[in-house]
């Protein structure tokens, strides 16, 4: 793979995830991305950076794909939906970071850092990139279902990039304005976040909680063959950060499993054990790895333990995408970009 040369699209390249994966893709060590941004119209003539290379966003149109060979879809659900078609009339593989195509037949869910759910194959039209909070909750669970899990309770708490720029000024804008006593925006949320904690959002919000939930269970379940979504419980809390994706996991063992053994299996490769300081929204910003920290706790059925857990969903998803990515351009012709 070395050397080997790819053209990619990014989709909704002005939007944080697309920055995100931008960014990602430039710092690619086993490939060089010939890269093209794309975006809305309004987006279109602005000026991106991707590692040490300026970039300019162009304005998104059916003919944007000619010579893609990988399209990936970091914007909104609409754009998703408006735009795939062609860049599979075109001949790209395509990676859906939106979730807009889930459902669609020939339509996998992956995270190939799991072992569990399908393998694109050539029948396959495109790839959703699993949710990162289902893919921190599934780490664990591969993790430790050969040690006799039986339970897994999650309660997650979701940071305002889940809702891209938007939902990251309005939380800004909402603290602005109760420090200075002015009425709080509420045009995503619709309800106060900032300095709160909620369960659910306004009726009027751009986003639900229990959809994102039900996303977040749905590939949980995929990539762990199904297995999991009978033994998790999960619950979805909107908390006033910016970025990052925290969880309170408690996982209960049948029979004696001891501390020790957790701490080896939840211990290597993406995932990182800490003891000090806590794993914090801060402290996993801009990094690759998950941070996890574990306590004993008691249970009547067997072995018990809290996991407190910390990832950057921005790096995490657009890390994941790019594997999904790999794994689509692997079944292609190998003849690249001159």
């Amino acid at each position: 793979m070395a050397g080997r040369k790819l053209r990619g699209a990014v989709v909704g390249a002005g939007s944080l995830l697309g920055k995100e994966l931008a960014e990602e893709l430039n710092r690619a060590k086993n490939v060089v991305w010939d890269l093209t941004l794309l975006d809305a119209a309004e987006a279109g003539g602005q000026i991106t950076a991707a590692g040490d290379e300026a970039l300019v966003i162009q304005p998104i149109s059916a003919d944007s794909f000619a010579g893609i060979d990988v399209a990936f879809f970091a914007g909104d659900e609409a754009t998703t939906a408006s735009f795939w078609k062609a860049a599979h009339a075109a001949g790209a593989s395509i990676v859906d970071l939106t979730g807009a195509l889930e459902g669609q037949p020939q339509v996998l869910v992956r995270a190939p850092s799991i072992e569990g759910s399908a393998v694109p194959d050539l029948a396959t039209v495109a790839v959703v990139s699993a949710h990162p909070a289902a893919v921190m909750l599934a780490l664990v669970y591969a993790r430790l279902q050969p040690l006799g899990l039986t339970r897994m309770a999650a309660t997650m708490l979701q940071p305002a990039s889940e809702c891209g720029s938007a939902g990251v000024e309005e939380v800004h804008q909402q603290a602005v304005g109760l420090l200075t006593f002015k009425p709080l925006k509420k045009d995503i949320y619709d309800t106060q976040v900032a300095f709160n904690v909620v369960a659910s959002l306004g009726d009027a919000a751009k986003v639900s909680l229990e959809t994102v939930r039900a996303k977040i269970s749905r590939h949980l379940g995929v990539l762990s063959g199904g297995v999991a979504a009978d033994t998790m419980t999960l619950q979805l809390i909107q908390v006033p950060v910016f970025h990052g994706y925290t969880a309170s996991v408690f996982l209960e063992f049948m029979g004696g499993v001891e501390e020790s053994a957790v701490r080896v299996a939840l211990d290597g490769g993406v995932l990182q054990l800490l003891d000090e300081p806590s794993p914090s929204n801060e402290s996993v910003a801009g990094e690759d790895e998950i941070l996890l920290s574990i306590t004993t706790t008691k249970s009547k059925e067997g072995s018990a333990f809290w996991v407190w857990m910390a990832a950057d969903n921005l790096r995490l998803a657009a890390r994941n995408a790019v594997a999904c990515a790999m794994e689509l351009a692997d079944l292609r012709p190998t003849s690249g970009v001159n």
